[in-house]
């Protein structure tokens, strides 16, 4: 696709993305806004959705020590992720 790829499309892997790396140890704010260069209100809002795809994350700790756990994948493979994480970075712009 020529142009970009969609909102869509670049969501979806976002949401992938950040839950492959709370699964990958990369499991606080902190952590996450340094891997993925994101605002803070977006990260917050992809951890929120990571629900609607039936990812479920739990978090340990305190607010200001908080830390993420993936508890479940859903529907999703967490090792086609992991197979083609350079292709994810590349449509987020990561890579």
């Amino acid at each position: 696709m020529t142009g970009g790829y969609s909102k869509t499309k670049t969501s979806y892997y976002r949401r992938l993305y950040v839950a492959y790396l709370i699964d990958s140890g990369t499991n606080t704010v902190p952590a996450l806004l340094n891997v993925t260069e994101m605002h803070r209100r977006t990260l917050q809002d992809t951890l929120k959705a990571l629900a609607d795809l039936d990812i479920i994350i739990e978090s340990r700790g305190g607010t200001k020590n908080a830390s993420y756990a993936v508890k479940s994948w859903g529907a999703i493979d967490r090792d086609w992720i992991k197979n083609n994480l350079q292709h994810v970075k590349v449509v987020l712009k990561y890579g």
